[in-house]
């Protein structure tokens, strides 16, 4: 019998890139290809979504290629995406109606400021867990129905609406199937997360008809088959789909309550495992779906930064501190400190546990004593701060202590950042050795559905624990509770 592999698409928000795993989840071949960022105006955020799908259909065969493997040889198809990113398009034609709006743009911040003043706030969070933000969808949908849709007198029941997940998926079945999964769905301010359905007062809320809504499914079920033509005239089934960050939850085995991990990508995303029950912030966390299989859905808590991965990018591409984002590291180590230099980095804005949208970036504290090292340790101490903002709010949150943190994603590769990450917690921080672990969770959770995955060994490879000491480190996170609060608009 022939070997079996799993093709795991992970949509992100700089990228496209396919993993094959195989049944035992180790990466067998890879392939990732970036596409265009689309700017129109200051705090818009577009993606042309019909490249997404034309540059995710190349590293699909280009990752069957590499891999040496024929179309007969995949199980199945797992997907794991950027999360709220939001595409509207024809069912009749398939063309999208515009641009997708993502989950960084904050073209609707004024509209949801006035929804987290007034009173439907509290109708909003204890039915979705999220706090009114245009990090979500459902603002980027109200947004494109008004001024794109009824403009142009488009016909509204020939519309769609998907997150990426659905889209990639409507693409691969050759239309046939619109659908997402629990995850993805809990992520659009419109689904309610206690009775698991999409929730009529908030689409009354935002002005948006039932019809163009996905069907919602487990995260690990049969979402229907690639369309004959695609993949060498073989329908291959398509049975797990996790947003990004769940799907890191899931790759790192956080399947316990209180296990944490943090994603280093393009933003800061820490979520911890709460179990079966929604767990309510009283500290500007959001609550959310981690994932619905059969009966058991688990939840998360979950605090969001949006700028990590694509702050360290601006400061080596625009200002040119560092000849490459590797450089930072060793350049961040070069200095003892960082000598009151603070750099904050709010380039949309501050998510939890601040949730201040009409927040910039900034540094804080130069002289003409400080170098370009100064400003690069700053930054990269930055996405430490703020992932201890959120870590301190879900303790406050959950009245325990995380003992422990699990991180992955790209930026993870930093060992300055992840040794300054376990002194400025006071916990043991590990990394492990697939540090891609969100394609792995959507490998993961597709194989589930047949239930075909080995136990993977994707062992901790190096764990920092802290050097720093407990009076160092309370006067660090003081002193940048005091430089954050300079920059808050409120």
């Amino acid at each position: 019998m022939r070997n079996k592999f799993i093709i795991s698409i992970d949509q992100g928000t700089t990228s496209c890139r396919t993993i094959i795993f195989d049944l035992q989840g180790k990466a067998v071949s890879s392939s990732q290809k970036e596409f265009q960022q689309i700017i129109p105006e200051s705090g818009w955020v577009e993606h042309d979504a019909k490249e997404i799908w034309s540059v995710q259909y190349q590293t699909i065969l280009e990752a069957i290629k590499k891999a040496q493997i024929d179309a007969d040889d995949i199980l199945t198809i797992g997907i794991t995406n950027q999360r709220e990113t939001t595409a509207i398009w024809r069912k009749s034609t398939g063309e999208p109606v515009y641009n997708a709006i993502v989950w960084q743009d904050n073209r609707t911040s004024k509209r949801c400021s006035k929804l987290a003043e007034g009173s439907q706030r509290d109708r909003i969070v204890s039915a979705t867990g999220l706090i009114p933000d245009s990090y979500f969808s459902a603002s980027k949908i109200e947004w494109i129905l008004k001024n794109i849709v009824k403009p142009n007198n488009l016909p509204i029941e020939d519309l769609a609406f998907g997150t990426i997940d659905s889209w990639l998926l409507w693409n691969l079945t050759g239309g046939e199937v619109h659908a997402t999964d629990y995850s993805n769905a809990s992520r659009t301010m419109l689904f309610n997360i206690n009775s698991l359905q999409w929730d009529k007062e908030m689409l009354t809320l935002f002005n948006i008809p039932s019809h163009i809504l996905p069907e919602v499914k487990d995260s690990s079920t049969l979402f229907g088959y690639t369309v004959e033509n695609l993949l060498d005239n073989v329908k291959i089934p398509i049975s797990g789909i996790l947003g990004d960050q769940q799907a890191a939850l899931y790759g790192q085995d956080c399947f316990q309550i209180g296990m944490a991990k943090n994603t280093y990508g393009t933003g800061c995303f820490i979520l911890a495992n709460t179990g079966s029950k929604p767990f309510k912030s009283n500290h500007g966390l959001l609550t959310t779906i981690a994932w619905k299989t059969g009966k058991k859905v688990v939840y998360a808590l979950e605090g969001s930064v949006f700028n990590a991965g694509s702050a360290i990018n601006w400061f080596v591409d625009e200002l040119g501190l560092a000849a490459n984002v590797q450089e930072t590291s060793g350049i961040a180590a070069s200095i003892q400190g960082s000598d009151g230099v603070f750099v904050i980095p709010a380039f949309s804005g501050l998510g939890s546990p601040y949730w201040d949208m009409n927040s910039r970036a900034a540094i804080l504290g130069l002289s003409r004593k400080h170098g370009k090292s100064h400003i690069i340790r700053a930054l990269l101490e930055s996405l430490a701060f703020r992932s201890a903002d959120v870590l301190k709010a879900m303790e406050k949150d959950t009245g325990e202590k995380i003992n422990k943190l699990k991180v992955d994603g790209g930026v993870c590769k930093n060992d300055f950042l992840l040794q300054f990450q376990a002194d400025i917690l006071g916990i043991e921080v590990c990394r492990p050795e697939f540090i891609e672990t969100t394609a792995l969770g959507a490998a993961k959770v597709a194989a589930h559905y047949f239930n075909e995955l080995k136990e993977s060994d994707n062992d901790t490879i190096h764990s920092f624990y802290p050097e720093m000491d407990k009076t160092m480190r309370e006067k660090h996170y003081e002193d940048w509770l005091k430089a954050v609060k300079r920059i808050l608009s409120t």
